[in-house]
């Protein structure tokens, strides 16, 4: 019996995707591995590596496709020691994703319960039913796979039921519940075009999200905004020397990869910020990720400096270079964007003076950096001209208090324009 490939949850946050391209074609013979199509998903285009060994028997859902549900049959394929001619029968579960829209809405995978899942021995003899795949990771892992459900067909053992299983223990339950909506998701209304020509253009699944969290996050936290005006002269004098000193190694910093450094630091300083609001508690978190906002042809995302906290400014730069443009090119991997304890947005470029941004849940805060200028500004004691630049902090008001958030953007201040201790 053929086995139904089905639209896989490549983020936490997906509900539907595009199937964007198919790299195989029916009758063709895949392995473990092997990458079968590219889908885009709510956040970037991800590459769908096969799971089962086998060939190709048909593929249900064409290339270009959007709207297809997590979990809806995509492919059929025919496994080890199985007819490839045989006709695969119609699923009972899940309605095949098609371009028109059907009548009546198929459920989403936590609209009904799902059927319990087979066990993962065959009803014959000690054989036990995993994918080449599952079964190495499974070796190499130590785990013993007659303890371990499967949820793929027949209770057959795939990737993800051993992945984040424990030596000797049974599989955890599947992560399907995770793409379950997220609350604070809105309902398109109708709005009238008041007779103004106009045209419409149909929103991707990254801008979907960002409307549905945004909206979220604002409906939900409570944000608090907190300014300072912040010397940027002997910054960009520091970076300039930097500069000077890394260009035999090709890296060149800009005044954001120092202001990273310097939102990571501050959190460090003043741990109270780097935090997040979890319901019934509060995550306080040792490390400094920062996100970083980059605007991509598909919509904003926010790729991840890992504990910029302690990386070197030129490591930081190399590291945003590379983020950046993978960013841009829609190739992020989940875990590169991922997560983060706060955020940086910074449209100085823009000649935007000040800004409010709206946080990033479940972060506690982020910090909107506006552009660099040429203002009167007092230095000791007598009115002068400085290149000054306005930062304003949001923070979660339900995990951060108004002291605290001014604490912190008194140490970023401080460390930008003192900006050694950057480097130190």
């Amino acid at each position: 019996m053929p086995i139904a490939i089905k639209m896989p949850a490549l983020s936490p946050t997906m509900e539907e995707g595009t199937l964007a391209k198919w790299l195989v074609k029916e009758g063709d013979t895949v392995s473990s591995g092997d990458i079968m199509a590219e889908i885009e998903t709510d956040k970037a285009t991800m590459e769908f590596e096969a799971v089962d060994e086998g060939t190709i028997v048909s593929i249900e859902v064409p290339e270009g496709t959007e709207g297809v549900k997590v979990g809806a049959v995509i492919a059929q394929l025919a496994g080890e020691d199985e007819d490839a001619s045989a006709p695969a029968p119609a699923p009972k579960e899940e309605a095949k994703a098609a371009p028109a829209p059907s009548p009546s809405p198929a459920p989403t995978p936590t609209a009904a319960p799902a059927p319990a899942p087979a066990p993962a021995h065959a009803p014959k003899g000690d054989r036990i039913i995993a994918s080449p795949l599952a079964k190495r990771i499974a070796a190499d892992k130590g785990i013993d796979l007659s303890g371990v459900t499967g949820s793929g067909p027949r209770g057959r053992i795939v990737k993800a039921d051993v992945e984040g299983a424990q030596p000797g223990a049974a599989t955890p339950a599947p992560a399907a519940a995770a793409t379950a909506p997220a609350a604070g998701a809105a309902t398109p209304a109708t709005v009238p075009d008041f007779g103004i020509p106009y045209e419409a253009t149909k929103l991707n699944n990254v801008r979907k999200t960002i409307a549905r969290r945004l909206t979220e996050a604002k409906q939900t936290i409570p944000h608090i905004y907190l300014t300072v005006d912040v010397r940027l002269d002997a910054l960009l004098k520091l970076r300039g020397e930097l500069n000077k000193a890394l260009e035999p190694q090709g890296v060149k910093l800009s005044v954001n990869d120092l202001l990273i450094k310097a939102l990571a630091k501050a959190l460090l300083q003043v741990p109270k910020c780097n935090v997040s609001f979890a319901g019934d508690e509060l995550r306080s978190y040792s490390r400094a990720d920062v996100s970083v906002a980059v605007a991509a042809p598909s919509g904003l995302i926010t790729p991840i400096v890992v504990d910029a906290g302690t990386k070197s400014v030129s490591a930081i730069a190399t590291e945003m270079k590379e983020l950046a443009g993978k960013a841009r090119e829609g190739k992020l991997q989940p875990h590169e964007y991922q997560g983060g304890t706060a955020s940086l947005s910074n449209l100085g470029m823009f000649g935007i003076k000040q800004f409010e941004a709206v946080i990033n849940p479940p972060q506690g805060m982020i910090l909107a950096v506006g552009a660099g200028e040429k203002r009167p500004y007092v230095v000791d004691d007598a009115l002068a001209v400085a290149t000054v630049m306005s930062a304003t902090g949001s923070f979660d008001h339900r995990a951060i208090d108004g002291a605290d958030g001014a604490e912190l953007m008194q140490a970023f201040k401080t460390l930008v324009e003192n900006p050694l201790g950057l480097v130190a």
